[in-house]
């Protein structure tokens, strides 16, 4: 039950004193007293000249009748969203006792003794202000905005709800169009239901009003200046949408149902359930003017697809020509959502958490939960802690209206207002549509199992359609034959085109093409001119005279204008701010978040610097002159599958960008993995999708524990198949460098995984030169450069990645060069595609070799071996054994006690560079099982 109203003149315990000092304090400044209290000081003025301690003893009592009954007005605007019926099966509204006059210590005929100019109200008296205020907040419309911290915004929703423009009805045109729309919904459920019987399709029946709503929201999206409107939803109600909002032919539609899909070219395409499926489409408004419409393909993870949408809307609302320019009002995010998993998913806060911040802000989110008051078999209940499905939101300041799913005026005038509010204010708003579900979870299950109760009701309850179409009769504006015509009108329109497709036309064509699949990455240039590298590293080591940075951090940045002449004076920051700025000249965009990223994790990035004297930040990345890209850089909220999430639909709508999401630890990716399973991994085999997101995730084995070693790089090469991916983990600035610029230029796009190094960020030894970003590229596989003028005494070819090489050549440093067997230390740069020729051609250079070997820190259950064992046999041939040395198989990723940590390690160096051979058998000889 909500909690009572604030202090008020009503309670009686304040004496005159303590009502003067009040009133001098409303005064000065009216909002700084309780609504109550400027209602008693109004009258005080007009009753007695100005003086409250004279007005209380002349008639106290009057006054405290007015204090009362504005503190009634006030709860209800407040609460009489708790008295609206809102249910279309019946269920009463709950009340609350704030809404009567007992409450207030007042009668019904208290108030016709007060004048409505006293309260502020229209009408005679208090009773007709009253009775007016209930017609507003407790009739169809349950507005909830108390929450809103912003007065401003309360006060303009009082003005638009208590103005009158909201409530007014329908007009005979309107409720014609809504009838019409009611029966094309009903009537291709209906249809459906009959023409592909027990076919899954998760149905809108019970709740077809969304139609409706959304038309009425994009048409007033775009008199407000929206030219494109992106839509995200799970599967109930979807293929309805598909048809009625975004124009997906009905043919096509009955296409799917029968087996068929879209011609694709795509060898790996899988393709996906049709109630899963985006589209694309345009439709022109009631206003005539046109309308771009997208609805963002979905998994059946719930709500996961929120942080899609709000990225793909933030990508196109950029202006093009104009670099780090948006136009907030061009696109506007619609996000449906269910009643059970709104306040059950935690992506849901997660996102909405995203709305007002300035690296993910799309100025302002249309939320609406289609509430069927059952989430498949569970009650409200059961599903949730709140009242309400939507209470999550008020958390974040989000404005709700309740709204009976029968009710048109009601619907319609909750999506006017919708829109409105974000046009005035840049800021999400929240519609629960309150509905039921006309049959169970899906078509063939049977709700009586587990809500006879509820589907008793359900089925005693006529169709939305019909509802509306006995009040519009009602209301003298259609008669029954007109509504019974016009289902049949419908009717016939479906039968004609699946009676056509059955006798052999095709449907039009309207379907995207899926893309093709991904080939292997195609060699394209990264390399950049020395003079140009140099002038570039002068622009990003440079802030302006008054911009002060700190001392210490200064002679850091200072040194890189040297770092760029020593032969190995790189380090991992300063190659990838060098590969940034290259791409941003060239007019490449690049966008990076994750916590922490302007400065990095680890303290090597500082993108954004700080002035220690102001805290006014400058980043120098995005003002280099003559830049045709924007550089873009935020520190993220403390989340990762709706940041990751977030930059995936970006990158889906951005080609032009470079789109990077950096974990701050790459273990932290595991609360990602649903972004990474349903869309990343499969996107472009399930809908033809395709993103070029970059993932940095740091990895390596330090001493740390569990939680911060492992990014868990077998997961993603277990999802690796058909080029959908590219997994790599660069050992050197130069390569990071390469890779970040080929993944810039790479076509088709895929998400490229990084796994990225801590101890080698700043490590000597890991350095590399200007030279080696100015000439060359990426290369796939690296090899030893000890070994490389005397190939043929080595023996053991020794295969790792990333941090691995640095241990095993320290390993050999240690021991004065050399090892008691003669290896070579080869790096595989990326997993995947696996570069099987690159390692068989390295192979072949070294004609002694009688072992190879596979060398990882983590355990063998993880890490890259049970990908690499079966590619590297194949490409070792039938005479060579390969051998794996690393952890034995584990539970957890990684030792918890740094002392254990360094017992390990040195054991897998050890294992490398000194035990023997396992056989002393030639080259010729057939290779043994590891």
């Amino acid at each position: 039950m909500p909690s009572p109203p604030r202090e008020s003149p009503i309670s009686g315990v304040f004496n005159d004193g303590y009502i003067a000092e009040l009133f001098e304090t409303w005064r000065r400044d009216p909002s700084a007293v309780d609504e109550s209290w400027r209602q008693f000081f109004r009258l005080a003025e007009r009753l007695g000249g100005g003086s409250p301690g004279a007005t209380a003893s002349s008639d106290p009592a009057l006054l405290r009748k007015v204090a009362a009954a504005s503190a009634l007005a006030e709860a209800i605007r407040a609460y009489g969203h708790l008295a609206v019926q809102l249910d279309p099966l019946g269920t009463p509204a709950a009340g609350a006792p704030q809404l009567t006059t007992d409450f207030h210590g007042i009668t019904d005929a208290d108030l016709d003794t007060i004048p409505a100019e006293a309260l502020g109200l229209e009408g005679r008296s208090a009773a007709d202000g009253i009775r007016k205020l209930r017609e507003v907040y407790s009739s169809n419309l349950a507005v909830e905005t108390e929450h809103l911290g912003d007065e401003e915004e309360r006060a303009w929703f009082r003005a638009q709800l208590e103005g009158g423009v909201l409530q007014r009805t329908l007009t005979p045109d309107e409720k014609k169009a809504v009838l019409r729309r009611l029966t094309e919904v009903d009537g291709l459920e209906r249809y459906l239901g009959r023409a592909f019987v027990g076919y899954k399709r998760f149905s809108i029946e019970g709740s077809d009003a969304l139609v409706p709503v959304l038309d009425v929201a994009i048409d007033r999206a775009v008199d407000a200046g929206a030219r494109e409107v992106a839509i995200s939803m799970a599967h109930r109600g979807r293929i309805n949408v598909l048809a009625h909002i975004l124009g997906k032919p009905y043919a096509t539609i009955f296409e799917e149902f029968e087996g068929k899909h879209a011609a694709t070219n795509a060898e790996s395409e899988t393709g996906d359930v049709k109630y899963h499926l985006g589209f694309r489409g345009s439709r022109m408004t009631a206003s005539g003017k046109e309308v771009d419409l997208v609805l963002v393909p979905n998994p059946s993870h719930l709500e996961v697809v929120n942080p899609v949408l709000v990225g793909v809307a933030r990508a196109h609302q950029r202006v093009d020509g104009k670099p780090g320019e948006r136009d907030e009002s061009s696109v506007v995010p619609i996000c449906i959502h269910g009643d059970a998993a709104f306040p059950g998913e935690g992506v849901v806060p997660e996102t909405l958490n995203l709305s007002r911040l300035r690296g993910y802000r799309t100025g302002g989110t249309m939320h609406i939960i289609v509430n069927n008051q059952v989430g498949f078999t569970t009650d409200p209940v059961d599903a949730r802690s709140t009242h309400y499905a939507s209470d999550p939101a008020k958390g974040f300041e989000i404005p709700i209206v309740h709204v009976n799913a029968d009710d048109a005026d009601a619907y319609i005038a909750a999506a006017r207002l919708g829109i409105a509010y974000r046009a005035k204010f840049a800021k999400d708003f929240l519609i629960d549509l309150v509905g039921y579900r006309r049959h169970g979870h899906n078509e063939g299950d049977e709700p009586t199992f587990t809500q006879p109760a509820l589907y008793a009701l359900v089925k005693a309850h006529a169709s939305p359609r019909l509802v509306a179409g006995e009040r519009f009769t009602k209301d003298g504006v259609v008669t029954a034959d007109d509504v019974a015509a016009l289902d049949r009108e419908i009717a016939s329109k479906l039968e004609t085109i699946h009676g056509e497709l059955k006798k052999g036309k095709d449907a039009p064509d309207h379907e995207a093409k899926n893309a093709q699949k991904a080939p292997p990455p195609a060699g394209v240039e990264t390399s950049v001119k020395r003079d140009t590298l140099i002038a570039l590293n002068e622009r990003i080591a440079t802030w302006p005279e008054t911009f002060h940075v700190h001392p210490r951090l200064a002679k850091q940045l200072e040194r890189r204008r040297s770092a760029v002449e020593e032969p190995a004076g790189l380090d991992w920051g300063h190659a990838e701010a060098l590969a940034f700025a290259s791409l941003v000249t060239e007019g490449t965009s690049v966008r990076v978040s994750g916590q922490d990223a302007e400065r990095g994790t680890f303290s090597h990035r500082h993108a954004v610097l700080h002035d220690v004297e102001n805290g006014a930040t400058h980043a120098p990345l995005a003002h280099l002159p003559k830049a045709t890209g924007a550089f873009e850089i935020y520190n993220s909220p403390l989340s990762e599958t709706a940041v990751l999430g977030f930059e995936y639909g970006f990158s889906t709508a951005a080609d032009d960008t470079l789109v990077l999401w950096e974990a701050q630890f790459g273990d932290f990716v595991n609360v990602a993995q649903p972004i990474i399973d349903q869309f990343i991994a499969a996107d472009r085999a399930k809908w033809g999708q395709d993103s070029g997101v970059v993932l940095l995730l740091p990895h390596g084995y330090e001493g740390q524990g569990p939680e911060h070693s492992s990014a868990r790089l077998e997961r993603f090469l277990q999802s690796c198949a058909e080029g959908n991916m590219r997994v790599a983990y660069p050992s050197t600035p130069a390569q990071y460098f390469h890779i970040l610029r080929r993944q810039a230029r790479l076509r088709p796009r895929r998400p490229l995984i990084l796994m990225q190094p801590k101890s080698l960020l700043r490590m000597p030894e890991a350095g590399s030169s200007l030279d080696a970003l100015a000439t060359g590229g990426f290369q796939l596989v690296l090899d030893d450069p000890r070994a490389s003028s005397d190939r043929e005494k080595v023996r053991r070819l020794v295969f790792c990645t990333g941090k691995m090489y640095y241990d095993l050549a320290a390993g050999i440093t240690g021991r004065n060069g050399e090892s008691k067997v003669p290896v070579g230390l080869i790096r595989v740069e990326e997993l995947y595609p696996w570069p099987h020729t690159e390692v068989g051609q390295l192979i072949d250079r070294y004609p002694n070799v009688e072992e190879v070997v596979w060398v990882q820190e983590e355990p063998k259950n993880m890490g890259a071996w049970t990908y690499i064992a079966p590619l590297l046999r194949a490409a070792t041939g039938t005479v060579l054994s390969v051998t794996y040395i690393g952890r034995p198989e584990r539970a957890s990723p990684a030792e918890g006690y740094n002392a254990v940590h360094l017992v390990e390690q040195k054991r897998i160096v050890d294992a490398a560079l000194d035990a023997p051979l396992r056989s002393a058998l030639k080259r010729r000889t057939p290779a043994t099982k590891a």
